[in-house]
């Protein structure tokens, strides 16, 4: 966010003494972010690159998997990895709304929006809805890179591919709420990289994302039962499967709900802390 961001808030919330509604403030700080994003035309092609190195080298190095004991039979390596690499890339916008985050809390500009009458979390909220606009541009390159080069097919159809989509974008949406929360605490982009990574690596390898959990060690089979990665990945997997989705899905969303609304308040606790 910058000084036109500030100043489209101030317009709209008016006086001190009577500020525009909540909803209004996240409309206009959304709205103007999402116009930033887009108008960095290298920022935007990065993004829109970002998922063919993953479909590369995943799916090429790792297509030997497909044969090991407990792979689905009949299902293709690129189908069953196109799920867990929606999970992962909505994830990663997550990631980037706490980087931006910290760029804010260093610049101090969460500090000027104190003078004004604007509820701080109405930020965090803004920030979070970008990372789903990001999100979904991401993972529509994904999906149509997948389907075009690699022979990506959703076997559910239509309508459970965009179910599918809204999954990971719920994951995201719950896991970045948490980062944002990080991001409150070390105030520095590159302490909540660094702790991400190490979060994120065992998020990824301890789970279903590559391999059926019934081919991982013991030990490693325990972790990837309760990570919430795994739960995710299931719930997206089945849908472009064409296969029973109800109950990982509505675990899904029940486990991305109770992870925002823990993660929420604390990011908004820890805002205005720092702020």
């Amino acid at each position: 966010m910058t000084a036109v961001a500030e100043r489209a808030a101030a317009r709209d919330a008016g006086t001190r003494d009577g500020g525009a509604p909540v909803a209004t403030q996240v409309g206009v700080l959304t709205a103007h972010t999402v116009r930033t994003m887009l108008a960095d035309r290298r920022l935007l092609l990065i993004t829109l690159l970002e998922p063919l190195p993953m479909l590369l080298v995943f799916g090429q190095a790792l297509s030997g998997l497909a044969r090991v004991p407990g792979f689905p039979p009949g299902v293709a390596y690129i189908d069953y990895l196109v799920p867990a690499l929606m999970v992962t890339t909505a994830l990663q916008s997550g990631l980037q709304s706490a980087t931006r985050l910290t760029d804010d809390l260093r610049g101090g500009l969460l500090s000027r929006f104190r003078a004004m009458p604007l509820w701080l979390g109405s930020v965090l909220v803004a920030q979070s809805a970008t990372g789903l606009v990001r999100g979904t541009i991401r993972l529509a390159t994904l999906i149509g890179l997948a389907w075009a080069v690699f022979g990506f097919r959703c076997r559910g159809g239509p309508l459970p591919l965009l179910l599918a989509i809204a999954v990971a974008l719920a994951v995201a949406w719950a896991l970045g709420w948490a980062f944002m929360a990080l991001a409150c605490w070390f105030r520095r982009a590159e302490t909540l990289q660094a702790a991400a990574g190490l979060a994120m690596f065992p998020l990824m390898f301890a789970s279903n994302a590559f391999l059926p959990v019934t081919a991982l060690p013991p030990w490693l089979r325990a972790v990837a039962r309760v990570n919430p990665l795994t739960h995710g990945v299931a719930a997206v997997r089945a849908l472009t499967l064409g296969r029973p989705a109800l109950p990982s899905v509505t675990a899904t969303f029940a486990l991305a709900l109770l992870v925002t609304a823990a993660a929420a308040p604390l990011a908004i606790r820890g805002v205005r802390r720092t702020a």
